[in-house]
């Protein structure tokens, strides 16, 4: 009598391991702030995929195989919610990826990260020191060149920084005097704004409306004693004119009268 087939048990691919998102503040907000840039940058793009700090499967059946990149980046990826991403369920491997580098990941981020990233055919590694302690420079491009990765040219910036552009992303990267990560939109000249530094943004200009609606509304004010002055003038001259004009017709009378006696 034959054994009845047992389907293999199936393999569970985690989506957390309880690590943090970063070591410390300084590798957390620039990290939130550049997440959050290049979504609400592609928010109007359903082929581009940007996420950060989730698990990146790329060998079915080997739970092992896994890397979670502090934030990448799929052109040409669905836009829509995962746990986990696994290359054999998606179209491509990432376009783009950035680790934030820190004491507990300088090593793995320049060696180990640096070949997987380029054998599964990651178009651009970029690494960010934002202390400036593991880094020089503290930005660094990497493009994908024959299977091998080769620095990505830079620049000085104007205003002391360095510049480098992302053809993945089709925006310049930017490392700022002031020691701030951006992304710069070479298109329309603007700066990418991050959650943090939008919600800054919308303050300062909520402060300066509240600010121009005082001056609105103390003008209006002074406006509108204005016109009740002018129009109190108005209403005295009137009645000055009427008092002139009463007079003028009496002092007609008068002169009638007496030319009549």
């Amino acid at each position: 009598m034959s054994q009845p087939i047992t389907a293999p048990p199936a393999v569970e691919y985690p989506c957390s391991d309880g690590q943090p998102m970063a070591e410390t503040e300084f590798q957390l907000i620039p990290l939130i702030e550049a997440i959050s840039a290049l979504r609400m940058h592609f928010a109007d793009r359903d082929d581009v995929y940007v996420v950060g700090n989730m698990f990146l499967y790329y060998e079915e059946g080997n739970p092992r195989a896994v890397v979670a990149p502090d934030l990448f980046a799929v052109v040409g990826a669905p836009k829509h919610w995962r746990h986990t991403y696994k290359l054999w369920e998606e179209p491509k491997a990432p376009d783009f990826i950035l680790e934030v580098t820190s004491r507990s990941t300088r090593t793995v981020d320049r060696s180990r990260k640096r070949k997987l990233y380029a054998s599964l055919g990651v178009r651009e590694y970029w690494m960010f020191d934002p202390t400036g302690d593991w880094l020089a420079p503290r930005l660094q491009g990497l493009g994908l060149q024959e299977g091998e990765y080769q620095p990505l040219p830079s620049v000085a910036a104007v205003d002391g920084g360095l510049l480098l552009h992302s053809e993945a992303l089709g925006l310049d990267v930017r490392l700022e005097a002031g020691e701030n990560l951006r992304f710069h939109d070479p298109v329309t000249g603007h700066h990418l704004l991050g959650a943090i530094e939008a919600k800054m943004r919308y303050r300062e200009t909520q402060v300066r409306y509240e600010e121009t609606q005082a001056r609105y509304e103390e003008t209006q004010a002074h406006y509108e004693e204005t016109q009740a002055r002018y129009e109190e003038t108005q209403a005295h001259l009137a009645r000055e004119i009427e008092a002139r004009r009463a007079a003028e017709a009496r002092l007609a009378e008068l002169e009638e009268r007496l030319a009549r006696s």
